[in-house]
């Protein structure tokens, strides 16, 4: 097989420290289930989770040889759209768009289609790069899977308190 660490659980924020390394992931790779990556200092491993998982700012793979590797958002090209959020969001939700809310304005990724049709609707757009952290499904984690409807209702991608790999030696 491999003689990387694996990384088959992921731990939520608060769940782990000291983190050896870090993995700076866009929104796609963020979404994963098996795939070797390579963090900032150097550290390879190889992620086999049980199921795909949407991962966020903040979480850990739990590597088997104890160590944590922190995942971090990187920097995309986005989209922050003012006017009628309403309205906005329920287009940019009608196509199953991933979208981030803050108070006074939506955040999309880059996508001139998406952008030419929300200007048609009034939209102001500003151009800007950061990390898109999207709002999560309908249950309040993990992401929309698009026309096909597919829910895990339930469904955690991350550790239980009950398995937190924190304390463990």
């Amino acid at each position: 097989m491999t003689d990387l660490p694996r990384a088959a659980k992921v731990a939520g924020p608060g769940q782990w420290r000291d983190a050896a390394d870090r993995v700076v992931l866009d929104y796609e790779g963020r979404f994963l289930r098996r795939k070797r990556l390579r963090g900032e200092k150097g550290t390879e491993f190889l992620v086999d989770l049980a199921e795909t998982a949407s991962l966020e700012d903040g979480m850990a793979f739990a590597l088997d040889d104890g160590r944590f590797v922190e995942v971090a958002a990187a920097d995309e090209p986005l989209y922050a759209l003012s006017g009628d959020l309403p309205r906005l969001a329920w287009h940019i939700g009608n196509r199953h768009t991933p979208c981030q809310i803050g108070a006074d304005h939506l955040i999309i990724r880059q996508d001139h289609v998406l952008k030419a049709m929300l200007e048609g609707l009034g939209a102001q757009i500003t151009e800007e790069t950061g990390p898109f952290r999207p709002e999560g499904g309908a249950y309040g984690h993990g992401r929309t899977m698009g026309h096909a409807h597919v829910h895990h209702h339930g469904a955690h991608h991350h550790l239980s308190d009950d398995d937190t790999p924190a304390d463990d030696p």
